[in-house]
């Protein structure tokens, strides 16, 4: 493997509770729909996850961060499925000659509980990126209370990504 082309980004995204459940912006994470009535007040659909791992991907090919490529200020992107925004940002990295290789996610959430919910956000991850499932990890910690996300405001996650030389 050629070194010069392994690259490494590190993505972080945070978003807000709305006060009320919204029926149009269910709760998304790994581009899921969870059973949940609460929904994250964004632009887009709110998915924490997916813009933390487009951070990551941008990161590591030196592509700015998802703010720049996908502005809040335009409305082309409200309501915008973040999956598609991970499709436009991985041909970004494509046209570079990088793809993911691995990815390493932190969820933090005082709720809602992730773990019933892990399996299948790894599953849909590793769609997502072309990869195989056992190159995706998804962990999910409390802040035991403390903080906007222990006063269940809001969900944060952190991304660290592996990128490499497409063979």
């Amino acid at each position: 493997m050629n070194l010069a082309m392994i690259r490494i980004g590190h993505g972080y995204d945070v978003h807000r509770f709305s006060d009320v459940f919204l029926e149009d912006k269910p709760l998304k994470l790994c581009g899921l729909v969870l059973p949940e009535q609460r929904s994250l007040l964004a632009h887009s659909d709110g998915d924490v996850v997916l813009h933390a791992v487009c951070d990551a991907v941008l990161g590591g090919i030196g592509g700015g961060d998802i703010g720049e490529h996908f502005p809040d200020t335009d409305a082309t992107f409200a309501g915008e499925d973040s999956g598609k925004l991970l499709r436009q940002v991985l041909v970004l990295a494509e046209q570079k000659g990088l793809k993911p290789i691995n990815v390493d996610v932190t969820v933090i959430a005082q709720v809602p509980k992730l773990a019933p919910h892990r399996t299948a956000m790894t599953a849909r991850l590793a769609e997502l990126l072309a990869l195989d499932p056992g190159t995706v990890n998804i962990k999910a910690t409390t802040t035991e209370g403390l903080g906007y996300i222990g006063r269940e405001e809001g969900i944060a996650c952190h991304c660290v990504m592996l990128l490499g030389a497409e063979s």
